[in-house]
C-alpha cells in the first residue's frame, strides 16, 4: 500500500553552513477513478483513504446522494516498477451510475473549467437536493474561534512534513468528528464528504466543514451538495463562491484566524 510521506535527503542550509539530512515529503500519486469499469477521471492525490476520497468525489459530482446508492468499491489491478500492486486505481459499483455518467459532467464547474457568473451558479443550484437556507443551525463566534487549532491538533501527517492541506467536519457542539489531509484542499474536502456518506450520515445538516486553505467556488459546491450549511477557511473566499453560498443559503466565513473572522454569507447563523 502506498505510505502518505516519502522520506529524501536533503542539504540543508543555515547561514553559511550547510549539512545533509533526512526530510520528509507529501507524498503524491495518480488515482485513477473508474465507474462500473469505465474511466472516469484521474486526480492527484496523497494516498491514504482512497475509498473516502471517490466516495466524495461521486457526491461532489452529483453521482451519488445517499450512501445506499454506493454499492461497492474496490482497487483494481495495476502494478509498480516492482511488480507490486499500486493500489492507484480504484472501481465503483453505483446504481444507476450509467444515467449519471452520461450526465454528470455538464454539473462539473471549475476555476479551470471557462464557465463563469450566474450560468454556473444556476448549474449548480439545479442539482441541490438539501434546502440549505432553512437549515437552522447556529454558532457562536467563540465556536468558530476555536475550531482551527482542533483541526491543526489532528494534522499527523502536515507535521511531519508542513505540505498539506486539511478538510475537518464538525458537529454543531465543536467536536471534531473526521479530518482529512491531503495535496489538493479538494481532495482533502472529497475524503471528508465520502467518509460522511459511506457511515450514512448525508446529508450533513446542522454540521459545519473548515478547510486550510481558501474557499473556492469548487468547495463550496461540494459543500453544498452534502447538505452543510456553514462552510469555514482559514483564508480568503473567491467572487463566485460567495456568489454560490449567498444564492444558496449558506454560511460562507473566510480568513477564520485566532479571534477573528469575515461572515460573508448569512451571518445571521454566528449569534
Amino acid at each position: 500500500m502506498a505510505r502518505a510521506t516519502v522520506r529524501r535527503r536533503v542539504v540543508r542550509l543555515r547561514g553559511d553552513e550547510r549539512g545533509a539530512r533526512p526530510d520528509a515529503l507529501a507524498a503524491e500519486e495518480p488515482l485513477e477513478i473508474r465507474v462500473g469499469g469505465e474511466a472516469l477521471t484521474v486526480t492527484m492525490r496523497t494516498p491514504g483513504h482512497d475509498f473516502d476520497l471517490v466516495a466524495g468525489f461521486l457526491v461532489g459530482e452529483g453521482m451519488v446522494e445517499r450512501g445506499e446508492q454506493l454499492a461497492a468499491l474496490r482497487y483494481c489491478a495495476g502494478t509498480d516498477d516492482n511488480g507490486e500492486n499500486s493500489y492507484n486505481v480504484v472501481d465503483a459499483t453505483v446504481r444507476g451510475a450509467a444515467t449519471a455518467l452520461s450526465s454528470h459532467r455538464n454539473l462539473l464547474t471549475t476555476s479551470a473549467c471557462g464557465l463563469c457568473g450566474r450560468d454556473t451558479v444556476d448549474a449548480v443550484r439545479m442539482h441541490i437536493r438539501h434546502p440549505l437556507d432553512q437549515d437552522p443551525l447556529t454558532v457562536s463566534p467563540e465556536l468558530l474561534y476555536a475550531l482551527p487549532d482542533r483541526l491543526r491538533a489532528a494534522q499527523r501527517t502536515f507535521e511531519s512534513t508542513g505540505g498539506l492541506h486539511a478538510a475537518g467536519l464538525f458537529a454543531p457542539s465543536g467536536e471534531l468528528l473526521c479530518a482529512r489531509e491531503d495535496v489538493g484542499r479538494h481532495n482533502a474536502v472529497d475524503k471528508v464528504i465520502g467518509w460522511a456518506l459511506r457511515e450514512g450520515r448525508l446529508p450533513l445538516t446542522g454540521h459545519l466543514l473548515l478547510v486550510s486553505g481558501r474557499a473556492s467556488f469548487e468547495l463550496t459546491q461540494k459543500a453544498a451538495l452534502a447538505g452543510l450549511p456553514l462552510l469555514a477557511a482559514v483564508s480568503a473566499p473567491s467572487s463566485l463562491a460567495v456568489d454560490l453560498a449567498e444564492d444558496l443559503g449558506l454560511t460562507l466565513v473566510g480568513f477564520l484566524r485566532g479571534q477573528s473572522a469575515n461572515v460573508y454569507t448569512r451571518p445571521d447563523r454566528v449569534v
